[in-house]
């Protein structure tokens, strides 16, 4: 990323050694490193999270997809069972066309005997 070479990290030190002196550079680069290790691993942390999320999303994303296509099929099987000639009920007749008329039960066609009237002989 940087292209440091050897050449370069030897004059960093010798810059380091020269301005901070014997005593405090070894606990400088102590301090450096630590620094640098936090670094690498709060980026590394935020780097596995972002793959995660990516993924989460990926998953999400696939799911809504076989979602939807068990739902075409559905739709087409529905379709195809609509359209097969032999899977439809049959048609009721339409209301005033061609359907019977039903008519009221017909009067019996001799009144019933009331009980002040006696039976003819």
């Amino acid at each position: 990323m940087f292209d440091v070479g050897f050449t370069e990290l030897l004059l960093v030190g010798i810059v380091a050694l020269v301005v901070l002196g014997p005593e405090r550079l070894p606990g400088a680069v102590r301090t450096a490193g630590l620094w640098i290790g936090r670094i690498k691993r709060s980026f590394s942390a935020i780097k596995a999270e972002v793959e995660r999320e990516i993924g989460a999303d990926e998953i999400r994303r696939q799911l809504h997809n076989e979602q939807i296509l068990d739902l075409e099929r559905e739709m087409n099987a529905m379709k195809q069972d609509l359209l097969s000639p032999g899977s439809l009920p049959p048609k009721a007749p339409e209301v005033g066309g061609d359907a019977p008329e039903i008519k009221p039960p017909a009067a019996p066609a001799t009144p019933p005997a009331s009980q002040d009237q006696k039976p003819a002989p």
